[in-house]
């Protein structure tokens, strides 16, 4: 580590914003109207300016070798603090020292020219990063291979899916090593698979090679799992800085919605209630017997139903998904309130919060979907005999028995 590589101090985004001082939206005809207002010297329309701060009085640091989460909510200022440090844009106020050379992937396509291969790309790339032909060539190969759009390689960019896009674009800024590493939510482009392997690949660059990563990303499972510092932004303004999984817990403990039952809906089925208890009735504990109970209101008679629990992780992480087709046929249900239960022997969760997503329709269309805001605890009980597992373990416990 050689100390700090990244130094941030009273940084600010200032944008203007401009509008016409009508409620109304803007027709043809009313643009057509203000040109000729224009033309004739009389145009009346008063425009009004408007000051946006995306970013306001932020200070920090960033140690060499350090691989930091960024993490906030749409509009917080995530975006544009990534496009200061890569020098996309100005900021207004403050400065930005940067100790390295830095490789951006804020978006699709950042960095491309979208009329040259991908080969010719690969080149550019390295060029604007600084390096040689040579170090390029040496590094060719593993980029390629790492993209795997070998196949395309010699069609010129603009002619990738956003996919193949992210794929080599990730490639080359992870390849070609620079000392800073600037990523956006970009990754979400890609398949799971290429996800797991780029998640791979910057904790390489991190961990073994000393490199200094920026992560923006909604997936705090990723965060969690790359970064042990993150920066959480609030409205433009630095939150905290700080270990991740603490961050990560204050930034969940925000105010969630919870999810309305209705008592009466349009839909022909839909979700009225639920519950998630013990077997016998008391509380939810790991290991022991559980069941989950939807409450579900029919308006007229349907064909078999079909219904879902999914539970995640307070990451937002899919933990184990409960269908009604992993058991084949759907169910019948009488007009009114019904009551439909899905009951698992030994329940494999550690103690904590669990956030549940519904599902209920039939075998070719949705009737009802509840994303989250429903939520159960696991309380702290003996699961296995001699050892409680840590959060290192993962979120899943399984009964299991060692033999020589």
């Amino acid at each position: 580590m050689g100390g700090s590589i990244i130094k941030v101090e009273g940084l600010g985004k200032k944008f203007t914003i401009s509008r016409q001082g009508r409620e109304s939206y803007t027709a043809l005809r009313d643009v057509i109207t203000e040109k000729a207002r224009e033309v004739a010297g009389r145009n009346k329309t008063k425009i009004e300016q408007e000051e946006f701060w995306a970013l306001r009085d932020l200070s920090f640091e960033i140690q060499e070798g350090e691989a930091v989460g960024i993490i906030g909510k749409n509009g917080a200022g995530k975006s544009t603090l990534l496009k200061i440090l890569s020098r996309i844009t100005e900021p207004s106020t403050g400065r930005v020292e940067l100790n390295g050379r830095t490789a951006s992937l804020l978006e699709v396509g950042t960095g491309f020219h979208p009329e040259l291969t991908g080969r010719e790309n690969i080149f550019l790339n390295g060029a604007i990063l600084g390096m040689s032909r040579a170090e390029i060539k040496t590094k060719f190969d593993e980029i390629v291979d790492f993209s795997g759009v070998e196949k395309f390689l010699d069609t010129p960019v603009k002619r990738y899916s956003s996919g193949m896009y992210v794929r080599l674009a990730f490639a080359v800024a992870a390849h070609l090593e620079p000392e800073i590493l600037v990523i956006d939510e970009v990754l979400a482009v890609g398949d799971a698979e290429f996800q797991k392997k780029c998640l791979g690949k910057m904790e390489d660059v991190a961990k073994k090679r000393g490199r200094t990563i920026l992560f923006v990303s909604h997936n705090l499972t990723a965060i969690q799992q790359l970064c042990k510092t993150s920066l959480w932004l609030n409205n433009g303004k630095l939150e905290v800085i700080g270990d991740t999984t603490a961050i990560i817990e204050k930034y969940l403990g925000e105010k969630k919605p919870v999810a309305v039952f209705k008592s009466d809906s349009d839909n022909a089925v839909f979700i009225s209630g639920f519950t998630v208890a013990a077997k016998n009735g008391g509380v939810v504990v790991p290991g022991q017997a559980c069941v989950f109970e939807m409450q579900v209101t029919v308006k007229a008679k349907q064909s078999p139903l079909h219904f879902a629990v999914g539970v995640n992780d307070r990451f937002g992480a899919r933990i184990f998904t409960l269908f009604t087709k992993y058991n084949g046929a759907g169910l019948s249900l009488s007009e009114g309130v019904n009551k439909v239960y899905c009951e698992i022997d030994s329940l494999p969760l550690k103690p904590d919060r669990y956030e549940v997503h519904l599902y209920a329709g039939n075998e070719f269309e949705p009737y009802d979907y509840i994303d989250g805001g429903v939520e159960f605890e696991v309380i702290p009980s003996p699961f296995f005999e001699n050892f409680m597992p840590d959060s290192t373990h993962g979120a899943v416990m399984i009964r299991q028995q060692w033999y020589q």
